[in-house]
């Protein structure tokens, strides 16, 4: 009796050993979207359980927070309406008109960087293009979080 119950919390454990990722994934993710969140705690979270190598943290977190901001160059496709309703999104707008794709470097930044998401699908900007900015962008983010947190700086 005793090795079924230790069989049965040991499959609980293996399934839930690799939660504080799946929490920096969707962490990552939600905090990318227009819904608020606190992907840096995440990763902070993350690090300091020093169990997964950092590598796999940020390339975790980066890939949440990539595609979150993927989904909202989306949403910028399927908005119908061209016209500027916030003052966020008017920017976003002026910033992608002037710099093209290297404004989407700054799409880790908080509030702006959701709008510039949005608004380089509205405009119809280049998919790869964009991905490849906004995956540099949040990747530096993170790589620089995490050498902070280690004290590099």
């Amino acid at each position: 009796m005793l090795s079924l119950v230790e069989s049965a919390f040991s499959g609980i454990h293996f399934s839930f050993s690799d939660m504080p990722l799946w929490a920096l994934f969707l962490s990552s993710f939600l905090s990318a979207t227009l819904l608020p969140g606190s992907s840096e705690a995440a990763l902070v979270a993350t690090l300091s359980l020093q169990q997964y190598s950092p590598v796999l943290i940020v390339f975790l977190a980066t890939s949440g927070n990539s595609l979150g901001g993927i989904a909202n160059y989306c949403l910028g496709i399927w908005v119908p309406n061209r016209t500027q309703t916030s003052k966020y999104g008017h920017k976003s707008l002026v910033w992608l008109n002037k710099y093209g794709y290297w404004t989407l470097l700054f799409s880790w930044m908080p509030v702006i960087g959701d709008a510039l998401c949005v608004a380089a699908g509205w405009l119809r900007m280049k998919f790869f293009l964009s991905l490849v900015c906004i995956v540099i962008g949040k990747t530096v983010r993170y790589i620089i979080l995490t050498t902070l947190f280690y004290g590099f700086f």
